[in-house]
């Protein structure tokens, strides 16, 4: 392999080798839907490290069909992969989208490799409260009305997508995720327009609600990169439009709360996931894996620091409730 290069990605190391220089990732990542900024707060290129928590080898060959396997850390791709980004229907989905290979193998070294364990969440922290709330859920759970609308009440941005912790003996520590966030246009224009692109807010019907944009909102970001033991609420949502009212279930059996957390934190890793339209990944997990995540699961919603566990079903003007009092 004639290229080699480098990707950090909080703790993670990741070496790159390919037979093609036009297979391996452009730094910097740029400000868009596809891109892995919408996963992580850095995402930065460095020279191929010499024990890297894993490594990606590419392999590009004229024809034939697209392979995949996995050898204890190290990912083999080979095929026409360069023919397969060029046809594909969705670029999330390849090798450096923002839901491919590299964001799922990175959430699954952080965890096996340096213990540090991914919410799929929105993260919003109270900084004179030093209060952290967490909005976990998957795609259409009311995690943006949460970021949006946290952020227009004053709260600072700790991450739009992955929240990252981790268990020290300095206590739960908590690092900063991603800046940049995927919104659908016509939330921006009609629900939240003081966060709405100038030059975008003159658009109307359809269209905005067919297209998304990657919102940068790093000017909004807290502080601190990394929060130790900051007060926490945990918060499950799900946001309807027209739904009345506010209504906050605690979750007060701790082996639903772990369950809850144990999942959202699996999610990723642990489900597979087709590239390119055609090459099917398996996710990461495994028996000992898994076992060590419920651990954490179950560690995290008994910790001193949890203020507040609730699945919130609401609707986005009220969605915040008595959360924040």
């Amino acid at each position: 392999m004639h290229y080699r290069m480098g990707v950090q990605i909080l703790e993670t190391t990741v070496g790159l080798e390919s037979n093609s220089r036009a297979l391996l990732p452009r730094f910097p990542p740029p400000i868009e839907v596809p891109s892995l900024l919408t996963d992580f707060r850095d995402v930065r290129e460095i020279p191929d490290p010499v024990r890297p928590d894993g490594r990606i080898v590419l392999a590009r060959t004229r024809s034939g069909r697209a392979e995949y396997s996995l050898s204890g850390r190290k990912a083999i791709f080979r095929g026409p992969l360069l023919d397969l980004e060029r046809k594909t229907s969705d670029i999330r989905f390849s090798l450096w989208g923002n839901q491919g290979f590299l964001y799922r193998f990175v959430l699954h070294l952080l965890e096996s490799r340096h213990g540090i364990f991914s919410f799929h969440a929105a993260g919003l922290y109270e900084e004179r409260a030093d209060r952290l709330f967490v909005v976990a859920g998957g795609a259409g759970s009311g995690k943006t009305v949460y970021l949006l609308s946290g952020l227009a009440k004053g709260l600072s941005l700790f991450s739009t997508e992955t929240v990252h912790f981790r268990f020290e003996p300095e206590g739960l520590t908590w690092f900063k995720g991603s800046l940049v966030d995927n919104i659908r246009l016509g939330t921006l224009v009609h629900d939240f327009p003081e966060f709405c692109p100038a030059e975008l807010a003159g658009i109307t019907g359809d269209a905005v609600w067919r297209n998304k944009i990657a919102l940068d909102l790093s000017a909004r970001q807290s502080s601190r990169d990394t929060l130790v033991q900051p007060s926490l609420v945990l918060v499950f949502p799900h946001i309807e439009e027209g739904r009345p009212g506010f209504v906050a279930h605690s979750m007060d059996d701790p082996n639903l709360a772990a369950k809850s957390v144990f999942d959202n934190l699996s999610q990723k890793i642990a489900e597979t996931v087709v590239l390119y339209d055609r090459l099917p990944v398996p996710g990461f997990d495994n028996a000992a894996l898994a076992g060590k995540r419920l651990k954490a699961s179950q560690a995290l919603i008994k910790h001193g620091s949890v203020e507040r566990i609730a699945a919130v079903l609401s609707n986005p003007a009220e969605c915040w409730g008595d959360l924040m009092k």
